[in-house]
């Protein structure tokens, strides 16, 4: 039996099996420890992270505004990966890096303790078959690990077009007592799916979550 095999949350999201796109692309040298944020990037300044960066769009807006800041983005599928790993090299940016490692491994396993000053969770897949809904990231566990990976008044930050999970994601943070809950007001970058839902007359819902 492999590390891998032996881990639950190993066994239960993919790590990415190929080489790296681009520099840009980081492939930690142990999937089972904290990484080393140094080693991630070179110089210190804040870290937020996108959590399932989709094409990139708003990981890079995002880095392009802030250039004082570190951005990392997640996401699971090559090809997304590629666009997004395309964009940033394309805009020269130096302070951005892609892990393409499913969402929740990485807040539970490989970001260390009150390392991330703020985490995007933007439009994430709602699952709305009621059977399904242990598949949604927003889960305890997962709340768990977000505000252990946050500084104390650190952010989660989430966006979705979808009322019902709205409710259940209200729901989750009201019991947790790892976090307080405050409206989210600041003006940032859409996601493409954002635009897409805007477009089509839908409303979009919003919290922020602050680590206590």
């Amino acid at each position: 039996m492999t590390e891998a095999d032996a881990h639950p949350l190993a066994a239960r999201h993919s790590i990415s099996p190929l080489g790296p796109l681009s520099p840009i692309e980081y492939l930690p040298p142990d999937y089972f420890r904290p990484m080393d944020l140094e080693d991630l990037f070179p110089r210190k300044a804040p870290l937020e992270v996108d959590l399932g960066c989709g094409e990139g769009s708003f990981l890079v807006a995002m880095a392009l505004r802030h250039p004082e800041r570190n951005y990392l983005g997640t996401e699971r599928l090559l090809g997304r990966a590629r666009n997004t790993s395309r964009k940033a090299k394309l805009a020269g940016l130096a302070n951005v890096r892609l892990l393409r490692v499913e969402s929740a491994y990485v807040v539970s396993l490989l970001l260390p303790p009150a390392t991330v000053t703020r985490f995007y969770l933007l439009f994430p897949d709602p699952w709305p078959k009621r059977r399904h809904w242990p598949r949604r990231l927003i889960q305890p566990e997962f709340l768990h690990a977000a505000a252990t990976a946050l500084k104390k008044g650190g952010e989660l930050c989430i966006k979705t077009d979808d009322a019902d999970y709205f409710r259940y994601i209200g729901k989750a943070a009201a019991a947790c007592e790892q976090f307080a809950r405050r409206a989210w007001n600041e003006e940032m970058p859409r996601t493409d799916f954002e635009r897409h839902y805007v477009a089509q007359g839908r409303t979009i819902y919003s919290l922020c979550l602050r680590a206590c």
